[in-house]
């Protein structure tokens, strides 16, 4: 049993389903890049001086203002299961977890606030608030930022900004993704208009963990590709007020158009969705993300009132295959997986 087991159990900020409106948008995220002057970027960094970066900047986070009382994990020393652990809580990258040398991340107990320490820069700092609340994710992560810059001495150029590993990161070094759940545009056939809306944006799309993944249970992040020459203010604002809004009001659109012209398609596939959960004997991990989805929306639609929004979330999480693992208390292969996550659903689904 490692340190990280009683994690497993608590539900995570990403899915605590509170917030404006939360029953479309899961969270949103900013992150902000940087790196400390004085030593190379990662690509370019042997074991030695990635040593002495980690040691530099892990020194520096437990002496901020407000750090005091985060959990410091050295990701290099954990293994398999519990990297995988924190990737399916939104804490590290799937590019951290899989990373090599030194490297760590620190969190706070609400999971809200985390710094990952040698990803692809130096420092990889992050807020996560449920629901659509960037002004208040920014103002969290602005503090955090400017707590951490009183120890450390970030790579700063006078004409270009913060110096970072990606060109793309240049500048403000600021990355804004909300994550959406847009099962209603799945159905109707109509995601291309998120993904047009995006392209014509300049956002780039990923699945439920970030880049080169896949949209599994119908969760796509959307995020800012540009930061040279925009401030934060106005990359904060085009999300909340042009972007995320516009995106949310298509899929109330077609939630309502699949309520209005073809409820007995949607009750089909929310009513399925819920008997194989409650009935089946072995499910993957996509297939359960999948049906939840279409149960998830069936609540928020009002077509199901029997199970809550929570238990829904918590189950989002839980049957991921690390999670359900950390709970079981023991390495599962494939078809065990399965199994567990099966009975897991059915307990969780029948005692309601």
């Amino acid at each position: 049993m490692s340190g990280l087991d009683e994690v497993a159990r608590r539900a995570g900020e990403w899915l605590r389903g509170v917030g404006p409106m939360h029953e479309i948008v899961i969270s949103t995220r900013v992150r902000l890049a940087r790196n400390i002057r004085g030593f190379f970027f990662l690509s370019r960094a042997d074991r030695e001086m990635r040593q002495a970066i980690c040691d530099a900047a892990v020194r520096a986070l437990k002496k901020a203002a407000g750090l005091e009382n985060y959990a410091f994990v050295d990701v290099d020393a954990l293994d398999e299961l519990d990297r995988k652990l924190l990737v399916e809580r939104q804490l590290i990258s799937r590019q951290h977890a899989d990373g090599v040398g030194a490297r760590m991340v620190a969190f706070d107990l609400t999971e809200a606030c985390s710094v990952m320490v040698n990803e692809e820069d130096h420092l990889r700092m992050q807020v996560m608030r449920s629901g659509l609340q960037l002004d208040e994710a920014w103002t969290q992560i602005n503090q955090l930022d400017d707590a951490i810059d009183e120890r450390i001495d970030y790579a700063y150029h006078a004409q270009y900004g913060y110096l970072t590993a990606c060109p793309t990161n240049v500048g403000t070094g600021i990355r804004v993704s909300v994550m959406l759940h847009l099962p209603a545009l799945r159905l109707t056939g109509e995601l291309e208009r998120v993904g047009q809306a995006a392209k014509d944006m300049k956002l780039a799309i990923r699945g439920l963990y970030g880049e080169g993944t896949d949209a599994l249970g119908d969760f796509f992040q959307i995020s800012n590709q540009i930061t040279l020459g925009r401030s934060e203010t106005e990359i904060i604002n085009d999300f909340g007020r042009v972007v995320i809004p516009k995106i949310v009001a298509y899929e109330q659109a077609a939630r309502k158009a699949l309520l209005k012209s073809r409820l007995h398609t949607l009750d089909d596939k929310i009513h399925r969705a819920m008997g194989l959960l409650q009935s089946a004997r072995l499910i993957s991990s996509n297939e359960a993300m999948q049906c939840l989805s279409h149960v998830r929306m069936g609540l928020h639609v009002g077509r199901i009132k029997q199970i809550d929004l929570q238990t829904v979330n918590e189950l989002f999480l839980q049957t991921q295959p690390a999670h359900l693992q950390k709970l079981q208390g023991e390495r599962l292969n494939g078809e065990q997986r399965s199994f567990a996550r099966a009975a897991l659903i059915r307990a969780r689904l029948n005692s309601n």
